[in-house]
């Protein structure tokens, strides 16, 4: 599949399932999205206040512009309560892909980031045969990400002191990161 060309398979797992974002998410991702709750706990770029204009060109753009990766909407019960990205790195770092998630403060506790994670990984490993390291770069006081990184079977690779600006002020965030399994790695080269 090349890169940002066409909307993510659905994958599916216990709690919740992955799928392409479609226009009609609008409303759900902005009432989830603009919880000052969860930018709280996201990086400066997301937006906030987050409108539906915002939302609605996401919704639409994110298919087509390589630089997102591949993005999929968190979907429980048909209804969208966040998002979650594998986005690849290029030349030199291209065996690395950022992941990204985040849910609805509703669904915070259940069990589905762990299970985004999970399915990231796997869709990851299974198609993106040059990447061998997931990463997640985490606000160090987002502890219930850090939790979620830590089930989905990520590694602390690091404490990065004062590396992020959030709200105007310095913080510190910590990356985890996750590894091709040998035999993945095995039965992808041949």
């Amino acid at each position: 599949m090349t890169l940002g060309a066409a909307p993510a398979p659905t994958l599916v797992g216990r709690h919740c399932s992955l799928r392409a974002l479609t226009p009609a998410d609008a409303t759900a991702i902005a009432r989830h999205a603009d919880d000052p709750a969860v930018a709280h706990k996201l990086f400066e770029g997301h937006p906030q206040p987050y409108t539906l204009a915002v939302v609605q060109a996401w919704c639409v753009d994110q298919h087509r512009l390589p630089a997102y990766g591949h993005v999929w909407a968190v979907d429980v019960a048909g209804n969208a309560i966040g998002c979650a990205s594998v986005r690849p790195d290029s030349g030199w770092l291209a065996c690395n892909a950022e992941v990204g998630y985040w849910i609805g403060r509703a669904h915070w506790r259940c069990g589905i980031g762990s299970e985004v994670l999970a399915l990231l990984t796997a869709w990851t490993w299974a198609h993106l045969p040059a990447v061998q390291r997931l990463y997640a770069p985490i606000l160090e006081r987002n502890a219930g990400s850090q939790g979620v990184a830590r089930r989905a079977g990520f590694q602390l690779e690091g404490r990065l002191p004062r590396s992020r600006v959030k709200d105007s002020e310095v913080i510190d965030s910590v990356l985890w990161g996750a590894y091709r399994p040998a035999a993945v790695a095995a039965g992808s080269a041949a």
